[in-house]
């Protein structure tokens, strides 16, 4: 688990964000919660480039050490890097579970594809 501290740029065309003290680590959002998304996805993947190449990652910088321009927010960002990794892993497995019959039939009769509504459902359930 990382936290990291952003600067997010409050532009006319959008917010541009900067993690201080990270070479390279700059996004950009349309909005808040695109920026908050573009923030965090692109702190996940400078994070685990940086462990797959083995590289020393810089401790994130103190709030106290970072000079906020005038107008921007200071926004930490939280990124889990194995929750990422999981994530983006596609590989399916195989789970075998209880339903009751009469949804099994109903199911079967609109051909709906129960591993991809089970899917779906733990996505939302789970916020991911």
């Amino acid at each position: 688990m990382y936290i990291y501290y952003a600067l997010f740029n409050l532009a006319d065309d959008g917010i541009n964000v900067a993690f201080p003290g990270l070479d390279g680590a700059f996004t950009f959002g349309s909005d808040m919660h695109d920026a908050l998304h573009m923030a965090k996805d692109l702190l996940a993947g400078w994070l685990i480039n940086a462990e797959d190449d083995r590289q020393t990652i810089p401790d994130p910088m103190e709030p106290a050490e970072i000079t906020i321009p005038k107008g921007d927010l200071l926004v930490p960002i939280e990124v889990n890097t194995k929750l990422y990794r999981m994530k983006f892993d596609n590989q399916a497995i195989k789970k075998t579970l209880t339903i009751p019959r009469y949804l099994d039939a109903l199911g079967k009769q609109e051909n709906i594809n129960f591993s991809l509504v089970l899917t779906e459902a733990l996505k939302e359930k789970l916020g991911v």
